[in-house]
Order: structure tokens, then sequence, then C-alpha cells
């Protein structure tokens, strides 16, 4: 607690120290005016012109995949992601403590200069399925090419279901209860690569 004394020759005010809850409600980054400004690439004066020819960036799958996933998050009239075993895979995930996984429904293709996202997910009723997949094709689309730096080729989406409020609330318990398939064994696909 800062304190001073006041005197004829120092007339200062005081005031006192911020509380820890003060202290972190003023410093909360969930705040969007807390939050940092995103770090802009600036050119060196001096960097050799061959700089991007003095190393390799590699891009993970599931790098990809996080950002499609969390942009397809984003829109407005999407319920769920994923098909019905991953969807109860993921329910059952969450049961036991685990986190979200932001990846499920996302199935991505990466080369060195392109991707291509397949996306499965469940619209919810009443908004329209068409205008609810060009969102989510157009979020995904941007947040790839911008935050990784891919050239999006195609984005695929597959919608599964439309979930209706209430409705499906009986449907949802049966499912919950029900033993969930086995999964189908893996075919190897002999088409070419979708991306470069």
């Amino acid at each position: 607690m800062a304190t001073t004394k006041k005197t004829a020759a120092n007339p200062v005010k005081t005031t006192p120290a911020p509380t820890p809850a003060e202290l972190v409600k003023e410093n909360n980054m969930a705040e969007p005016k807390n939050r940092p400004e995103p770090v802009k690439a600036v050119a060196v004066k001096d960097a050799p012109a061959d700089a991007n020819n003095r190393g390799t960036t590699t891009i993970a799958d599931q790098v990809v995949a996080k950002v499609a996933g969390l942009a397809m998050a984003e829109v407005d009239g999407v319920y769920a992601v994923g098909g019905g075993f991953s969807r109860a895979l993921g329910a059952a995930r969450e049961a036991f403590g685990a986190s979200r996984n932001v990846t499920q429904g996302v199935s991505v293709e990466v080369g060195q200069k392109q991707a291509a996202i397949d996306l499965t997910l469940i619209v919810e009723y009443p908004y329209p399925i068409h205008e609810v997949a060009e969102a989510v094709r157009r979020s995904v689309l941007t947040n790839v090419e911008n935050m990784v730096g891919l050239e999006v080729v195609e984005v695929n989406i597959d919608v599964t279901d439309v979930h209706v409020p209430g409705v499906d609330k009986e449907e949802e318990k049966k499912a919950a209860e029900a033993p969930a398939p086995a999964p189908k064994p893996e075919e190897k696909k002999t088409e070419e690569p979708r991306v470069k």
C-alpha cells in the first residue's frame, strides 16, 4: 500500500494500490482491449535476397486441420462436426475429461504449396444449409490461406444431418446409449494426389 505524508511543503494526494482482483481484471487477455496486436512481418534492411532459399518450412497436416476446424466452428449454423462415430467418440473423450478435438470432422491433404480439405458437419435447423456450407467454405479458405500460407485448392463439405432443437433430444439419448459401430478398415486409394 503506497502512502505519502501530506505536509505543507508536499501537498501530494495518495491513491491506494490496486487489489489483486483489480489487476487481474485490468490485465485480462480475454478482453479485446488487452489482446496484443498481431505481429506484422517486417522486411529486414540488410537481409540476403535469397533468404527464402536457405531452408524449408514444413507445416504438419494436423496444423492445417486445426486451423480449418477452428474456422469451421466460428460459423453460425454449424451444430456439430464429424460423422456419427467420431461425434460419439468425441463425446466419450470429453466425458473422461479430455479436451475437445477441434480436428474432428476435418480431413486434409497437404502438399508443399497447396492443401485440400474435406469437412463433415451437421447444420442447425432453421439455418439454410447451402448458406452455412458457403460460409464455412469462405471461413476455412480465408483462415488457412492467411494463417498457414498454403493455397487451398478445394474445400469439400459433407453435411450429414440437420439438428432440430428439442426433437433430436430423444435420438441423441439413444445414440449415446447404443454401442458404437466398429470402424471400417482403411482402403488404400490409388488416385492422383489433389495437391502439389
